[in-house]
């Protein structure tokens, strides 16, 4: 993708209270394309949007906190009314390193598939999880495996780049405002559109994790599994 100007593709940024992050996520990614950066913030009560505005991204503020899917979601319908044909999604705190940019969106761009995961374990990268969160990624990896019929080594990635089918699809209300995770893989799997894992390089969040805790991963446990068991029921 290098440094051409790509104005059908944009990167699509959720963001909560990630000032004295955001900039230099921004920066990172503008070494690696000249795509348009939206940047979601979903109820910041810091300096998120301007930060992110200051760094030449365009900002969108929500009133209050909505959550992680809520806000990529208006990301999505927001890069659907201006007429991106592309989108690569990214987490706000530099987890998710711009150099893998290109592995991700040159198979979409190039109608290989719908939907490129980026996996931070496909290509035995040293990115090494809490215990507890990796547990949980190899958990809902089999069942996501299972379901699919094909490898899936990391559910839980927000590193992806998809085309407007699939923005289409994340914009309807069958899209989870919590937590996009395994249950998407498995929505996109009954959809019948195309996707793969791709390796890329991630890094620690420099911010705590939203399944960070005690009660938070057990929250997720239970939501994850309910969300795959509606999705399961529901008709295709």
């Amino acid at each position: 993708m290098g440094h051409e100007l790509r104005t059908n593709v944009a990167v699509i940024i959720p963001a909560y209270n990630e000032a004295g992050l955001i900039a230099s996520t921004i920066k990172g990614i503008r070494k690696f394309t000249d795509a348009d950066i939206i940047v979601v913030s979903d109820g910041s009560t810091d300096n998120t949007v301007n930060e992110a505005r200051a760094a030449g991204a365009l900002a969108i503020e929500l009133p209050f906190n909505l959550g992680y899917g809520a806000a990529l979601q208006t990301g999505f319908k927001y890069a659907l009314r201006r007429g991106y044909e592309f989108a690569i999604q990214m987490d706000a705190d530099g987890q998710h390193d711009p150099s893998s940019i290109k592995t991700l969106i040159d198979p979409v761009v190039n109608d290989e598939f719908d939907v490129a995961i980026g996996s931070r374990f496909s290509g035995g990268g040293g990115y090494r999880a809490p215990f507890v969160r990796r547990m949980g990624m190899y958990f809902f990896g089999f069942i996501t495996s299972i379901i699919t019929g094909r490898k899936i080594t990391d559910p839980t990635s927000g590193f992806q780049a998809l085309n407007k089918k699939v923005m289409e699809f994340y914009a309807s209300e069958a899209y989870p405002v919590d937590y996009p995770d395994a249950d998407v893989i498995i929505m996109l799997h009954r959809k019948g559109f195309r996707f793969k894992e791709v390796p890329v390089v991630m890094h620690n969040a420099a911010k705590r994790s939203m399944h960070g805790g005690v009660v938070k991963p057990v929250y997720y446990i239970f939501k994850m599994l309910l969300s795959i068991f509606v999705t399961l029921l529901r008709k295709e």
